[in-house]
């Protein structure tokens, strides 16, 4: 029903582009929410909230039995579970610390190594290899992002902590997460060992990725709440700024946006396309987030980082061409 009117060949880029879109949105909302909030408890709320609207939709457009939880076999179980705990526990774990660490333009830029770990991971585990064409598209998007990563701030990001190394390796760390999740995923609904016809459908398998990615983030939660206690009992005040309530607000807000849509499109683009050229296209949220950089956390956005942007543009202009 999001596709109507487009032609098989162009849907994965398409969605691709949709999640980036839809990701932008929901970095500026968690980021927002994560100063009020603290990471730790955007991530368990947003999977929890995520879920519920998951199982709803499934139920309302997708069960074929009013089942709340669609049906799976055991491997596709496995499969779907490590997907969630890699790529939602752990993965979205370290990219929201990076966010309050080194603000979301600069966490969101260092994500676009994701399509390079995307790359490998499914030409080892899924025997995907992509032609001349394609991998010059995913280059030149990749190079034209580097670029303007490779410029160095004339201050830091507002409200960002100082923890700069810390983003930067939770940043990457949260790439690599991202881009196995994904590949994880796309095994799960089937993708390299069943038949077309009996792959799970993505939003069935969000779904069911999401419920595991709430079982993954316990421990994480359990462990921030002892590292928040410790520092209490050292007198450290944890830094929070702005109010509870509004943090929650975002904190919904960008739930509905990314955990169920945009995971959702992201689901949907690499079960349409291969992984590698899916997270390229899942990797443009940086280019997205450069109008907000540059008008609401009021960083200076240079000629070069537009360059950059188009640039990124020519290279995803290359991958719809061999859709």
């Amino acid at each position: 029903m999001l596709v109507i009117g487009l032609s098989a060949s162009l849907l994965g880029p398409a969605a691709g582009v949709l999640t980036s879109v839809l990701w932008t949105g929901t970095s500026i909302c968690f980021t927002a929410a994560g100063r009020r909030l603290g990471p730790t408890v955007v991530n368990a709320t947003r999977i929890g909230v995520a879920i519920i609207l998951l199982a709803i939709i499934h139920r309302l457009f997708f069960s074929v039995d009013d089942a709340w939880i669609p049906a799976v076999n055991g491997r596709q179980l496995l499969l779907l579970a490590l997907s969630g705990v890699v790529g939602l526990s752990i993965g979205d774990q370290a990219l929201f610390t990076a966010f309050v660490d080194i603000g979301p333009r600069l966490s969101n830029l260092l994500m676009t190594t994701a399509p390079v770990f995307a790359t490998i991971f499914a030409w080892l585990v899924l025997g995907e290899r992509l032609g001349l064409i394609a991998l010059t598209g995913m280059g030149i998007t990749i190079v034209g992002i580097a670029w303007v990563i490779l410029e160095r701030p004339r201050r830091p990001a507002p409200h960002a902590t100082g923890h700069r190394t810390r983003g930067v390796l939770l940043a990457v760390f949260g790439a690599a997460c991202q881009a196995c999740g994904l590949m994880l995923s796309k095994a799960g609904m089937g993708h390299g060992w069943m038949a077309d016809a009996e792959h799970l459908d993505p939003q069935a398998a969000t779904l069911v990725r999401m419920v595991f990615a709430g079982v993954g983030v316990l421990p994480i939660i359990a462990l921030s709440r002892a590292r928040n206690r410790r520092a209490l009992a050292r007198g450290q005040l944890l830094t929070r700024r702005g109010s509870r309530l509004a943090g929650l607000g975002f904190t919904l807000a960008g739930t509905l946006i990314g955990p169920v849509l945009g995971v959702w499109m992201s689901l949907v683009a690499a079960d349409a396309t291969s992984v590698g050229i899916a997270q390229t296209l899942l990797s443009l949220t940086p280019i997205f987030i450069l109008p907000y950089a540059a008008f609401v956390e009021r960083e200076h956005v240079s000629v070069r980082a537009v360059v950059g942007a188009v640039i990124a543009v020519v290279g995803v202009a290359m991958l719809f061409v061999v859709a």
